[in-house]
């Protein structure tokens, strides 16, 4: 008996050792990756390890492509190397369910991440709540709802709206295209995904080839506050055609998801639809857009009377939500602005995946009071950002960690202090030639429009 009991114990040690993620080298870092529940882990941590835990919430991956085989821990592979040779250590979940709108699996399984983590590594001295895009939302839902586990929250082109207000815009998008350019697009409750996209697609590509279609186009992306500029390396264009060009690339490339498998999916995990335009305002809401100017050159240049097509898109039918959706999607989308910690946000000033309104619909929420802090960089796209600017905005989160005040964060200052970072560290992807190029650190002071579709509160 006592010789099958070493043999049980010798056997249990083993199958145990097997379950204890391994430490391997990389770099300087020892590297930990697994499953926890079925959603796969990476974590990072350098043998400097300064204490602090950076949790990295990635964005929405469309089902429209495959799932990503790397686990990405930051926004920007260079931030990622500098943050481990400073003695960051980094973490990410990537849910058990990587693609789509899932942010109710990601909240449960970020914060088993941490668990691991303390249990595994050892409690950090402080952890960073960060996200980018969708990701925003998560990471400031965990920072919400566990203040005790995170000391600082730092957010990267995020839909801090919400949720709603983001397939909301969608929505009015396509019903201006319906109303206005005979789209016949299935707004919701889609039975025919890649049909529905491919339609939206050549309504959009066909409107830019014309003054007329120039102009309705620009109208139904001003109300999503879509902006006329897509190219980072260029500023914006002047030209009324240019603009609603780029505008176009941003619905053929961008916002198609919201009419094709990703919203199919979003109402199945919803269990309905959550968007509606039930009493909407269009005339308030191209009243407010950043995009008002170029939609009245448009209809300038077409000689449309703008006041005709707002009244059609008043008089046109509209689309009522499913409740039960509606409260999914605040549940798992709506970041309240109630984070007990220190916030540092980030946003391009022309993105039109996640406008730089969300900024706005945030701080609003959080109020005068809140500690927020709120960064732009004065480029098109979306999360197009230097990893000098990235790094340089986690300074000033962790030196406001240090010594319970803001440093400053005038553009002149971030953009000096970016600036000194190595030429590895000022690069850019650029989309439309798909290729890194070199840039300059941009922070700029920035007041963007009120987001088009915010929810009251």
């Amino acid at each position: 008996m006592a010789r099958r009991g070493l043999v049980f114990l010798a056997l249990l040690t083993i199958f145990l050792g097997l379950l204890v993620p391994r430490a391997s080298a990389a770099g300087p870092a020892g590297r930990y990756e697994g499953e926890l529940e079925g959603a796969r882990y990476l974590v990072l941590v350098p043998e400097n390890w300064n204490g602090t835990l950076v949790l990295w919430s990635h964005g929405m991956y469309s089902l429209a492509y495959p799932e990503p085989d790397r686990i990405a821990l930051t926004s920007q592979p260079a931030t990622e190397s500098f943050l481990l040779e400073q003695g960051y250590a980094l973490a990410a979940s990537q849910y058990r369910t990587v693609r789509g709108w899932s942010i109710e699996e990601a909240l449960t399984d970020q914060t088993r991440l941490h668990d691991w983590f303390t249990r595994t590594i050892g409690p950090p001295r402080r952890t960073v709540a960060a996200g980018e895009s969708v990701g925003a939302i998560t990471a400031t839902l965990l920072a919400e709802r566990n203040p005790r586990r995170f000391d600082g929250l730092m957010t990267f082109c995020g839909n801090l709206a919400g949720g709603a207000a983001h397939w909301n815009s969608s929505l009015d998008l396509g019903y201006a295209l319906n109303t206005l350019l005979d789209a016949r697009l299935q707004l919701v409750r889609i039975t025919d995904p890649a049909t529905n996209v491919s339609r939206f697609v050549d309504v959009v590509q066909a409107a830019t080839a014309n003054p007329e279609g120039r102009a309705r186009l620009a109208l139904a992306n001003a109300l999503a506050e879509i902006p006329g500029w897509f190219d980072a390396t260029q500023p914006r264009p002047s030209d009324v055609a240019d603009q609603v060009f780029w505008q176009g690339v941003w619905d053929r490339f961008y916002r198609a998801g919201a009419f094709g498998v990703d919203r199919v999916a979003l109402e199945q995990r919803a269990g309905g639809n959550p968007s509606w335009n039930v009493g909407v305002d269009y005339r308030r809401i191209l009243a407010k857009s950043g995009e008002r100017s170029l939609v009245e050159r448009a209809y300038a240049e077409a000689g449309l009377d703008l006041g005709t097509d707002l009244d059609k898109l008043a008089e046109a039918p509209r689309i009522t939500p499913d409740a039960a959706a509606v409260g999914y999607l605040a549940r798992f989308g709506l970041p309240l602005g109630r984070t007990r910690v220190p916030v540092l946000t980030m946003h391009t000033v022309a993105d039109g995946t996640a406008p730089a309104a969300h900024e706005r619909a945030y701080a609003e929420r959080v109020g005068p009071d809140g500690d927020l802090r709120q960064l732009f960089v004065n480029r098109a796209g979306h999360c197009v950002f230097t990893a000098s600017e990235e790094i340089t905005a986690l300074r000033a989160l962790e030196r406001r960690l240090d010594r319970a005040e803001w440093p400053s964060t005038r553009p002149a200052t971030l953009n000096a202090e970016a600036g000194t970072l190595a030429p590895e560290y000022q690069t850019i992807f650029d989309s439309v030639r798909e290729t890194r190029v070199t840039t300059t650190p941009a922070f700029v002071r920035h007041s963007p429009p009120p987001y088009p579709r915010a929810l009251p509160f």
